[in-house]
């Protein structure tokens, strides 16, 4: 298991995004890790070992979704923001503006907000994307940009 730990916060972050329950995204990477362990053979086959483990954490969070019917909770308190900036203003500031961008993530379609979060937040390119959700590559490029264009058409209509 020593080549998952690069992935492990990822795959967390990604879980919890998905799920919105710190508790059921430990458990899903567990299940992952699992999974990896039961299959080893074939896991050191695979080239791209990120994008697998994305795509086995998304499915497993899904299943988990299907599979209890319950009530998540808002992930916003499981993120925290770190400033160097000394001003409190300045710092409070960023807080809403990250707070609204969030809470606009959050109001997406689950499609739009899963594809903005691997690509802005997780960093990943269109094409590990594209892999993850079982997309084709234009999909996930207009996807991106739709989900783009109403997360700065709600943030313009915030600011009236």
């Amino acid at each position: 298991m020593q080549n998952l730990k690069p992935y492990k916060d990822k795959l967390y972050r990604f879980a919890l995004r998905i799920l919105k329950n710190s508790m059921d995204a430990e458990e899903t990477i567990q299940d992952l890790l699992v999974k990896v362990w039961q299959k080893k053979e074939q896991f050191a086959l695979v080239d791209n070992k990120e994008a697998w483990c994305m795509t086995v954490t998304r499915n497993l969070a899904y299943d988990k979704i299907r599979a209890r019917k319950q009530n998540a909770q808002d992930i916003e308190e499981h993120y925290s923001i770190k400033d160097t900036a000394a001003q409190p203003d300045k710092i409070l500031e960023s807080k809403d503006e990250l707070n609204q961008v969030k809470a606009v993530i959050n109001s997406l379609p689950s499609d739009l907000s899963e594809v903005i979060q691997l690509r802005e937040i997780e960093q990943l390119t269109y094409q590990e994307i594209a892999e993850i959700t079982g997309w084709n590559l234009n999909k996930v490029k207009v996807s991106i940009h739709r989900a783009r264009k109403l997360i700065r058409e709600s943030m313009k209509q915030a600011q009236l």
